[in-house]
């Protein structure tokens, strides 16, 4: 089959979490036989902000770690014609333009002969959601949400059985263990974005408190860190190195003994259940991880994935219960990338999208009889 996916940006994951995973799903589609189109704006903000902060450089690290990967940019909107020739499956992210969102969709209704799915990775389905429910999906067969209680909110919007459950997952072509002989493991390590203070307290209480409290050193990558909250990092004696390219995840995991979960607070009070691709990535490369508050309702994971923090107190505990305790890490390192290599991988994720494609294609041939 062809695949075309419109996404916000494949080359760029400034910012922008679900290129992690649509990097590992172009991956896994191309090993199944499959043709696979990737097309994004080519002033979107993502890559914007890449260039602005690297310069163009900043992109050659995507050329290089995905050299097979197929992108092609577009100014304003795109000829659909040829963007959707020979298409069976096209998939638009929900970052994607509302003016492009209508417009598949229309092409769709009037005749376009492909399965339309809108993908959505975010949180403004429940914290801005006049937006989304201005986007026209009129034209779409389904919604992808990666998350059941983000697919409960399409439900109550009448999208019925036409909603699945698709969460993202680890590509573990890249995500793993070093092959080499591990490097020394030395202290903490964060890779987040600051962002617009969706969890400003939860990372002084959850991660930079506990680390100094504890006297871990604290490695923190991200972008959008405001000067103060630089100078917090400062304070407990984090050290800040800005962004880093998502291919050099694994390596620099590798270096640490542990890394800790602090989600954004959409996540851990309206939207439980969805974990941050940092996790699925974390795990893979088998760094145990300690997760500040947050509700695995759907069961992603098993007891001994990860350790779990209620409270600041348990966070310093757990951390240095994991500091002494050799055993202690091994066990979690075994354990969290057994549970994501058998179940959320980005083969398995393709494995679950062929299986949406198959209902959704014997529900129109019912439709049509």
């Amino acid at each position: 089959m062809r695949f075309v996916y419109f996404t916000h940006s494949l080359v760029s994951c400034w910012n922008h979490g679900n290129a992690h995973f649509l990097r590992g799903l172009v991956r896994e589609l191309q090993r199944a036989g499959e043709e696979v189109r990737v097309l994004e704006p080519a002033d979107g903000w993502s890559r914007a902000n890449l260039i602005a902060d690297g310069g163009s450089a900043a992109l050659d690290s995507f050329a290089r770690a995905f050299p097979d990967h197929p992108v092609a940019t577009y100014d304003g909107l795109p000829d659909l014609d040829e963007a959707l020739d020979g298409a069976d499956v096209v998939i638009v992210h929900e970052w994607t333009a509302p003016e492009i969102v209508a417009a598949v969709g229309r092409y769709r209704a009037s005749g376009g002969r492909f399965t339309l799915l809108f993908h959505d990775t975010h949180h403004r389905a429940v914290s801005d959601p006049a937006a989304m429910q201005a986007l026209d999906l009129s034209g779409y067969d389904g919604v992808l949400a990666f998350g059941e209680t983000l697919a409960e909110v399409y439900r109550r919007w009448g999208w019925g059985e036409r909603v699945f459950v698709w969460h993202e997952a680890a590509d573990v072509a890249l995500f793993h263990p070093p092959h080499d002989p591990e490097p020394e493991r030395q202290g903490l390590v964060w890779i987040g974005n600051w962002g617009d203070g969706e969890r400003t307290a939860e990372l002084e209480s959850y991660l930079l408190r506990p680390a100094a409290t504890v006297g871990l050193p604290l490695d923190v990558h991200g972008v959008r860190y405001p000067p103060e909250a630089v100078a917090t990092l400062q304070r407990y004696g984090a050290r800040y190195h800005g962004w880093l390219p998502n291919a050099e995840v694994p390596e620099t995991f590798a270096r640490h003994m542990a890394t800790v979960h602090v989600p954004r607070r959409f996540y851990a009070r309206t939207l439980p259940g969805v974990p941050t691709i940092r996790v699925f990535e974390a795990l893979a490369c088998g760094i145990p991880l300690v997760s500040a508050p947050w509700d695995d309702s759907e069961g992603l994971f098993r007891e001994g994935d990860f350790l779990r923090a209620r409270t600041p107190q348990e966070m310093e505990a757990h951390l240095r219960a994991l500091s002494s305790d050799a055993d202690l890490r091994q066990a979690l390192s075994q354990n969290g990338r057994d549970t994501v290599t058998s179940r959320h991988t980005c083969a398995h994720r393709v494995e679950e999208l062929m299986a949406i494609l198959a209902f959704i294609e014997r529900r129109q041939q019912r439709g049509a009889a």
